[in-house]
């Protein structure tokens, strides 16, 4: 039996739109495993908001004294894989904004994603690369790039204003030209927060943003007029419950209005119980956080 040509058309174009969503979730690109038992959340106490709030046990006994070698100095070996320095890079970019002095760790060009961590007050680009401090939060980040194709950037900035600002935007727009529909998420600690922000309200750095994971940091309610909230870039909040600097119930206050304003919201927080202002740079689950936000991807 044959069949007229439009009605073959038409069997082959619905056989096209079973299968291009298919290959679509096989493309998806996803973060693999890099010491996920050591770094996994020791317990969660409670969940809410439809498993977008979650509550983590931290204890300062277990999660510093017998995680650290020397405590909140250098983490047991156990935690870090050292050979990712092999491929980490300190630079310098001329910009119009400045020059950038930042650390590339992974891929400069080509890359399938992009995390950048801003640091917060008194700190520097060294921080984001420092391998033992932080119980070898930052050295895990820096294998999963190194590992799923990615790039991991670590920046130095004058200031939170728009000075810093623009650095980072000419920062990010040097590395997404190299690495053509790369994901690019920025995470941004304590007071870096403040160019977080900025960079949501930046009609040309919006686009280019897939997440924004605020670590023991701050609010800012420019953001509901921001680009980057009309386009509903994921954003994670991590918060102890004991910060003295960013109290957790403005942060929890804050999450909840992003709810209000627009629900639906890709938008997650982790309180870290009994946990202080750093304890969420200590503790967040870089492959979680970013493998959710890679899910949300179109």
């Amino acid at each position: 039996m044959t069949f007229p040509v439009r009605w073959r058309s038409a069997v082959a174009a619905g056989v096209l739109a079973l299968i291009l969503p298919s290959l679509a979730l096989a493309d998806r690109l996803t973060l693999a495993p890099f010491k996920d038992d050591l770094f996994a959340y020791p317990g969660v106490l409670s969940t809410g908001d439809g498993g977008a709030y979650t509550v983590v046990d931290y204890r300062e006994m277990r999660d510093i004294n017998a995680r650290d070698e020397v405590p909140e100095r250098r983490v047991r070996g156990k935690y870090v894989s050292t050979g990712v320095r092999g491929v980490q890079k300190d630079l310098v970019l001329k910009t119009d904004a400045g020059d950038v002095r930042h650390f590339a760790v992974g891929a400069q060009q080509g890359a399938k994603l992009i995390v950048i961590y801003l640091h917060g007050q008194g700190g520097s680009r060294r921080q984001g690369v420092d391998d033992f401090t932080f119980g070898g939060n930052f050295n895990r980040v820096k294998n999963l790039m190194a590992e799923n194709g990615g790039l991991y950037l670590s920046p130095d900035f004058p200031d939170f204003g728009d000075k810093g600002a623009a650095q980072i935007a000419a920062l990010i727009a040097h590395y997404a030209e190299r690495s053509p529909g790369a994901a690019v998420f920025v995470a941004c600690g304590s007071m870096g927060g403040a160019l977080c922000w900025k960079l949501a309200a930046d009609k040309t750095v919006a686009p280019k943003l897939s997440g924004l994971l605020l670590l023991g940091s701050l609010w800012d309610e420019s953001f509901f007029n921001s680009a980057a909230f009309k386009r509903k870039v994921p954003v994670f909040f991590g918060q102890g419950s004991r910060d003295t600097v960013f109290p957790v119930d403005r942060q929890e206050a804050f999450f909840r209005a992003i709810s209000a304003r627009s629900p639906g919201y890709p938008t997650r927080f982790v309180r870290f119980e009994s946990g202080t202002h750093g304890t969420p740079i200590r503790m967040t689950d870089w492959r979680g956080v970013l493998n959710w936000m890679l899910s949300l991807r179109h």
